[in-house]
């Protein structure tokens, strides 16, 4: 599995824990609302003011599409060609036989067919909604395909599995940029509230490139499952202090402790600055 790479920071005017990437792309969880996430991702969580800043519509476009995705798929339900599938497996061995251990179908198949994304929406009116929806498409698509296939299988079974999943998503892009199209307003408009309610909350809210995290009020459960799917590891920096009931951490963000009550998980990551988060895939479902 291709592993990430996640720092948790305590930042200026804001509790934050950058989390970065360096693997192959991977797609989000259930848990994570099914959001899709680059190799090089950077995501933190933030309280606050420096939070609220970031609940803007140009954040939700990432969550919208996972949302809205699995909304079109009735519609948009157009099957692979053949000659798609075809030369795409020839390519895929060739590639996979080099290095078959760390050939891994879901990583390949969100890989590939997010490549083409930038191009196939050049000349929409809203490229950075067309771009999600895209990148959307092909994680559910790669997801849905690849699922089943174990890192021990033979290249012929992961490549016909990253080749099937890949040129459905292409078969069904178009049709899924304009289904989704109609329903970005609708989305961003439900999205801002929550963000901004999460925002306030003493956990706060996860941003992921600066793209909402919509995690349904499920921020530790969302955390642990990207742990387990992606075997991350963790470091963390940051400093803290505690006297009586009161907590100081850098950045002039403060939380209440009870020194009389074990911790809970998340209320150690505010105190101590640090998480022992994550690993483990997609579907950003």
């Amino acid at each position: 599995m291709p592993r990430l790479r996640l720092r948790h920071a305590l930042l200026s005017a804001a509790l934050a824990f950058p989390l970065f990437a360096a693997s192959e792309a991977h797609a989000g969880i259930e848990a994570c609302g099914d959001i899709y996430v680059e190799a090089e991702a950077m995501c933190e969580v933030l309280v606050d003011e420096a939070c609220v800043a970031k609940c803007e519509p140009v954040s939700f476009n990432a969550a919208c599409a996972a949302e809205l995705e699995v909304s079109c798929a009735g519609m948009c339900n157009a099957q692979a060609m053949a000659s798609c599938t075809g030369g795409c497996q020839t390519n895929c061995l060739d590639i996979c036989d080099v290095e078959p251990g760390s050939f891994e179908c879901q990583g390949e198949c969100n890989a590939s067919c997010t490549a083409s994304c930038d191009a196939d929406c050049s000349a929409s009116s809203n490229q950075a909604e067309c771009r999600a929806s895209c990148e959307a498409t092909c994680d559910a698509h790669c997801e849905g395909s690849c699922e089943g296939t174990p890192p021990s299988a033979t290249c012929d079974a992961k490549c016909e599995a990253k080749c099937q999943g890949q040129c459905e998503a292409e078969a069904n892009v178009d049709c899924q940029v304009l289904c989704q199209a109609d329903g970005y307003a609708d989305c961003k408009a439900e999205l801002e509230g929550g963000c901004e309610v999460r925002c306030k909350e003493p956990e706060g809210a996860l941003f992921c490139d600066g793209q909402y995290v919509d995690h349904d009020g499920n921020l530790e459960e969302c955390i642990a499952a990207l742990n387990a799917i992606l075997n991350v590891q963790v470091d963390a920096s940051g400093s803290a202090s505690c006297s009586g009931n009161s907590c100081q951490a850098e950045g002039q963000v403060s939380c209440n402790c009870k020194a009389d009550a074990e911790p809970r998980p998340f209320l150690a990551l505010l105190v101590f600055g640090a998480i022992g988060v994550l690993a483990g895939r997609r579907r950003w479902r």
